[in-house]
């Protein structure tokens, strides 16, 4: 006998792991006859043991902040306090640089084979602790556990595996320059030492027996100060950690104050696979932590990701010390300026667009928009928040849509069922509530599919369901601004010309995405488009080995790829 099958919403969920309900029938049967039934919980059982008070990673080793201040990270889910953590100050940012500056004539002199065993253990130790890391991930940051799990733990690992390769092949990442080689001691086998600024012991060119010079080496940038996001903590860590490291640079990395919990496991791991003092510090704190690192002026290079507000407020900073040394105006209390100028990369927000013909296979082209501006509730900078339906099929599609968004489960991140976790931060929800304030004042339509209320009825926490609005105009400010939550907004096109023209109105240019049946069509139209990143039937993919960043105001620089390690280089 044939069976039908149906999805009904059971109305608001009273916990946050209870989903919606299906019902299966078969013909002829009533509705007393019906058998139905709820998704049952699937909680993650693994305990993760998380310490009442955290400190900083200094030199190898925990330390009190110079000045006893700590603040608490927050579970966004339950409101509940997870531990007290370390604000790291000036005098702590500067303890952190000098240990970097002190391990890094050593480091960047070890051997790139040996580099590479270093970055390899600690991606061997995030995979063997790969579920506890999970688990914290998403205690710390709300996301589901099932992405945690599968995507960003994964992903983390495998930055640090595809770097640790890198580290004794970068002659072949940049022909026609040289690796410096070293005895079994660290000294240089080929050219004397010579002290040179900011990248500490320094060594020159390669000499063969004759005395023709080899090409010009391969030197680190020297300390590098990493500030990251909170939306993907231990994989932004990876990212950029791992091609610093192989490239033989120190760093100070400064992670979100919001999500710091897996970055201090990273320190963890650090030590225990006993990379040397001193080449990876953790400094936590908020803004005022990241404003130190980034004005100090023993820092060799400075690696952002994080809002285009902010990125700006950095390339002005880092644009005001390169003025300062040019013109002898900077000074350091206890030692005397340097004279190198400051690297930078930003990778910063976007407004990306996701462009669906009308011979695109739906069905596929349906869960890329799910992935594209539903996955990590909305918080990804590449999200493709601005939807581009061919005029022919927009009906299809919203219907389409629709029906799958009645199917997502939001709820407690650490069920394995649920598909959208909680807001990040009351802050980020307050911005999110804004924003939808503001579609529905500038006229736009919002659906909020399988719901009468935006907001999730769920007890505690930060919760918003997945929405989305039609009748956006491009001129308005959910069409124009990073919303950064899971908010999307439809617009139509009727031409290839005009979702060209559509899709590169914006200041931004990180990310988009194509759909269509037809290749030739696919390479012209992202031939055309303005963004770092562009995906062909499919969206949100990463590899190692892809170079991923934007241009225009999301920012320059590339991270992941041989274009990735050319920011940790000098020349």
């Amino acid at each position: 006998m044939s069976q039908r099958i149906s999805v009904k919403a059971s109305g608001e969920p009273k916990a946050a792991s209870k989903p919606d309900r299906v019902t299966i029938a078969g013909p002829g049967t009533t509705p007393a006859e019906e058998l139905s039934w709820d998704y049952a919980p699937a909680p993650e059982r693994v305990k993760v043991e998380i310490a009442r008070r955290c400190g900083l990673f200094i030199a190898g080793e925990f330390v009190e902040p110079s000045e006893g201040e700590h603040f608490a990270t927050v579970n966004p889910a339950t409101g509940q306090t997870l531990s007290e953590i370390a604000q790291g100050s000036a005098t702590d940012v500067d303890r952190a640089v000098a240990a970097a500056r002190e391990a890094l004539p050593a480091w960047a002199a070890l051997p790139g084979k040996e580099r590479g065993k270093y970055i390899y253990r600690i991606a061997r130790r995030i995979q063997e602790r790969a579920r506890e890391l999970a688990v914290l991930e998403t205690m710390d940051g709300g996301k589901p556990i099932k992405e945690s799990r599968d995507v960003d733990i994964p992903l983390a690992a495998a930055h640090f595996f595809y770097h640790a390769g890198w580290a004794d092949k970068l002659a072949y990442a940049f022909p026609g320059r040289s690796v410096l080689r070293t005895d079994a001691s660290g000294a240089d086998s080929t050219a004397e030492r010579e002290r040179v600024g900011a990248a500490g012991h320094r060594l020159r060119a390669p000499i063969d027996p004759i005395g023709h010079r080899l090409g010009e080496p391969i030197y680190p940038i020297g300390v590098c100060g990493q500030i990251i996001p909170w939306n993907f903590p231990l994989m932004m860590a990876a990212w950029k950690l791992a091609p610093a490291l192989a490239c033989g640079n120190t760093c100070v990395l400064k992670p979100a104050e919001t999500t710091p919990l897996t970055a201090l496991r990273l320190a963890e791991i650090c030590r225990e696979i006993g990379l040397p003092a001193g080449v990876v510090n953790i400094v936590t704190g908020d803004g005022r932590t990241g404003q130190s690192l980034v004005d100090h002026p023993d820092v060799d290079k400075i690696a952002f990701t994080g809002s285009t507000d902010v990125g700006k407020k950095i390339a002005k900073a880092v644009a005001h010390g390169r003025d300062a040394r040019a013109t002898g105006e900077d000074r350091r209390i206890g030692s005397e300026s340097r004279s190198t100028q400051k690297s930078l990369t930003l990778e910063l927000g976007g407004k990306s667009a996701n462009i669906i013909f009308e011979d695109a296979s739906l069905d596929q082209a349906i869960e890329g928009i799910i992935s594209g501006i539903y996955f990590n509730q909305g918080h990804v900078c590449c999200a493709g928040s601005r939807l581009f339906v061919q005029e022919s099929i927009l009906d299809e599609v919203i219907v389409r849509l629709e029906h799958r968004m009645k199917s997502l489960r939001v709820g407690d991140p650490l069920d394995k069922n649920t598909d959208v976790g909680a807001i990040n931060s009351k802050q980020q929800l307050a911005t999110i509530e804004r924003y939808l304030d503001a579609g529905v004042r500038e006229g736009a339509r919002l659906h909020v599919p399988g719901r009468s209320a935006r907001r999730a009825d769920l007890p505690g926490g930060n919760w918003c369901r997945p929405c989305f609005f039609t009748g956006v105009q491009p001129s308005h400010v959910i069409a124009r601004e990073e919303i950064f939550g899971p908010v999307l907004s439809v617009m139509s096109f009727r031409t290839p010309e005009e979702a060209i023209q559509r899709a590169n109105n914006t200041p931004y240019g990180l990310a988009a995405g194509v759909w269509t049946d037809k290749g030739s069509k696919i390479f012209e139209i992202a031939s055309k488009l303005k963004a770092g990143v562009i995906w062909l039937n499919t969206y949100n993919k990463f590899d190692p080995s892809s170079p991923f960043g934007g241009y225009k105001e999301s920012g320059f620089g590339r991270q992941g790829g041989v274009h990735g390690l050319r920011a940790y280089v000098r020349g």
